[in-house]
């Protein structure tokens, strides 16, 4: 199969690897520095799994740049940020095929349809992966979680597109499949909201944000938000392998704090691995974008529209937009909880 990566960072890669470690032509589209690496070294994958061979999959920094008897691409993934969406979508447009699909693998809410604005006649799979991968390097990738899978769900009325299942079934992970994928979404959305935008503001490990009996209930009343949310949009909560979420929206609603403290810390903890959270790695980096606007911002946008009140977060994404883009002092939040639960109405 000949399967077009578009978006290849720490997701896109390690699903371009293991594509290519089961035999299938993969071609990355990437940033200069990291095709440059793969062109020199291949792509590594270490970490918590078995030993997997060094793959050397085609890369290139645009798809105007591969070889047009190349561009037969019978899938393509698209795991940008949702925020770069609409942008990957128009460049995709013009070379793609009749019918081939397009699988977005991405964390929040709104990339199918930002992708279905631009590619309106193009089958899409929503897709999401419970499992936490880093790239150390250009072309070193490090899966941080052994276990998780990937979850897929097809969007609008289109048939399923069963080269999708066919080739993922290959790459080794288990693969799910959703009938809704905006409750699949929303449910894995819940476990990003977990230690992700709090530890982020306050510079602080998820560990240390769970100890702290205040700050952990900020981070329950933002979960018990999303949950009242999606109840509002009639979306059932679904699990994951190994991710039991409806059980973990029950402990969040019903469990004591002392009780409910401390196993979340291992959820949390099997999880992400050591990786730090990806909204925290996004501010240490500089980045001037964030996905917290479809974390945190779809609870908070949506519950705007419903009638839901969301108060923390809203105070969540307001405050991590103004530490993003420049308008907030990090140091003004850094270890200072009083501060964020101040703007949180508490």
């Amino acid at each position: 199969m000949r399967v077009l990566m578009f978006g290849a960072g720490a997701i896109g890669c390690f699903l371009g690897h293991r594509l290519a470690e089961s035999g299938h032509r993969v071609t990355l589209i990437g940033r200069p520095v990291l095709v440059a690496a793969v062109r020199e070294h291949g792509l590594s994958l270490s970490g918590k799994n078995p030993a997997s061979a060094v793959v050397r999959p085609q890369a290139a920094t645009t798809i105007a740049a591969t070889p047009p008897e190349e561009r037969n691409w019978e899938l393509v993934l698209l795991t940008v940020k949702v925020y770069d969406t609409k942008e990957a979508s128009r460049m995709l447009a013009p070379y793609l095929p009749g019918g081939t699909p397009v699988l977005l693998v991405q964390n929040g809410v709104g990339g199918e349809e930002l992708a279905a604005q631009c590619l309106p006649d193009t089958p899409l799979i929503s897709g999401v992966l419970t499992m936490s991968v880093s790239m150390e390097e250009p072309g070193q990738l490090r899966q941080e979680t052994s276990s998780g899978s990937l979850n897929l769900a097809p969007v609008g009325k289109q048939p399923w597109p069963a080269v999708a299942e066919a080739l993922l079934s290959c790459t080794g992970l288990r693969v799910a499949l959703y009938d809704d994928y905006r409750s699949m979404k929303w449910s894995k959305l819940l476990l990003n909201l977990l230690a992700n935008a709090v530890p982020a503001i306050l510079d602080i490990s998820p560990g240390e944000a769970y100890r702290a009996p205040a700050v952990f209930e900020l981070e329950r009343r933002a979960f018990l938000e999303a949950l009242a949310v999606m109840s509002a949009l009639g979306l059932e909560v679904v699990g994951f392998p190994n991710y039991p979420v409806k059980l973990l929206a029950w402990a969040m609603q019903h469990m004591p704090a002392p009780l409910l403290r401390p196993l979340m810390t291992r959820v949390v903890a099997s999880g992400r691995g050591d990786k730090k959270p990806s909204l925290q790695l996004d501010l240490t980096r500089g980045r001037h974008q964030s996905e917290v606007r479809y974390l945190n911002g779809a609870v908070a946008v949506e519950g705007a529209r419903l009638n839901v009140q969301t108060p923390v977060n809203k105070a969540l994404v307001e405050t991590l937009l103004g530490l993003v883009e420049g308008r907030l002092s990090w140091e003004e939040y850094r270890r200072r909880p009083e501060k964020l639960l101040a703007s949180s109405g508490r």
